[in-house]
């Protein structure tokens, strides 16, 4: 379906539907699992989950395990990876690429991840809490969110970054990475019902002193600044019957989102972090963390 806006003009009630906002951000997505592992020691439950990018891959799984061994698996999924699994970059596929191909890579790594890691095949039948994956339409530029039919076929669309990998049909639409247009995906939380948004963003490489080696990590590490950017905009024009809360992210943060070789590193950080922010006071801030405003460490 595609998203629709609602708005609402009365209070939050106490029993209002909490959901998990999981936006994109390559190898940083690693920083989402150490917020959870925080989370969901603290006690904290979503009603929903909403994920775009690798956003949408951590709350797919996230959706099949809401629990702190489900948090854990997961950070051992990520301590795992490597850059290959996800971009086997050959020089086969150069070749391929500039002979015949509109894109880089082949995603069978995504889609053996998902296939072997997320518990259910189905969005609307087998996850545990209701998941919603947000992609975006090649052809219209619509938001698109997907919310029944193959997790899968899902995932991969939400992932698919342009040139990087193809675009997936489903349907009649022809689906790519929902960083495109919807790279924190609030406002389609608030469209599927939530009215109290937990919001978990990747950050970017704010403490770098020159831009990450080779195209795709330049490209993966512009998208990280315009998330940034995005998210902002979209939180400052909220209506005041929503709650939202967001965690911060890392900060100083160095690497790239496409450097798979820091992964533990970052989840113990974040889950450092997050839990500072909960001792701190952060649910009872609607504020947004000063991390997230653009800046720099030199």
């Amino acid at each position: 379906m595609t998203a629709k806006v609602t708005h609402s003009t009365s209070p939050v009630p106490d029993n209002a539907k909490t959901a998990f906002v999981l936006a994109g951000g390559g190898s940083f997505g690693s920083v989402q699992v150490g917020m959870l592992r925080a989370l969901v020691a603290h006690g904290l439950m979503a009603n929903m989950v909403v994920g775009s990018s690798v956003g949408a891959m951590n709350a797919a799984f996230y959706a099949g395990m809401p629990t702190a061994e489900g948090v854990e698996k997961l950070a051992a999924i990520w301590r795992s990876l490597r850059r290959q699994d996800v971009f086997p970059i050959t020089l086969r596929t150069l070749i391929g690429f500039i002979r015949r191909r509109d894109f880089l890579v082949e995603a069978d790594g995504v889609r053996r991840l998902i296939d072997t890691h997320v518990p259910y095949r189905n969005l609307d039948e087998e996850a545990k809490i209701p998941l919603h994956v947000v992609a975006t339409d090649l052809l219209s530029g619509e938001t698109i969110v997907l919310s029944k039919g193959s997790v899968a076929q899902a995932v991969l669309a939400s992932t698919a970054i342009p040139s990087a990998f193809a675009p997936v049909q489903i349907e009649s639409l022809y689906l790519a990475d929902g960083a495109i247009t919807c790279n924190t995906p609030v406002r389609v939380a608030i469209a599927c019902g939530a009215r109290r948004l937990i919001i978990l963003p990747t950050g970017y490489a704010c403490a770098l002193e020159t831009p990450p080696a080779g195209a795709i990590a330049c490209a993966l590490h512009a998208l990280t600044l315009l998330i940034a950017r995005q998210l902002l905009h979209e939180l400052h024009g909220l209506d005041s019957d929503i709650e939202y809360f967001v965690v911060p992210p890392l900060c100083p943060l160095l690497g790239s989102p496409y450097d798979f070789s820091q992964t533990n590193k970052l989840i113990d950080r974040a889950a450092q972090s997050t839990r500072t922010w909960l001792a701190e006071g952060g649910l009872t801030r609607r504020a947004i963390p000063n991390q997230m405003h653009t800046h720099k460490h030199h």
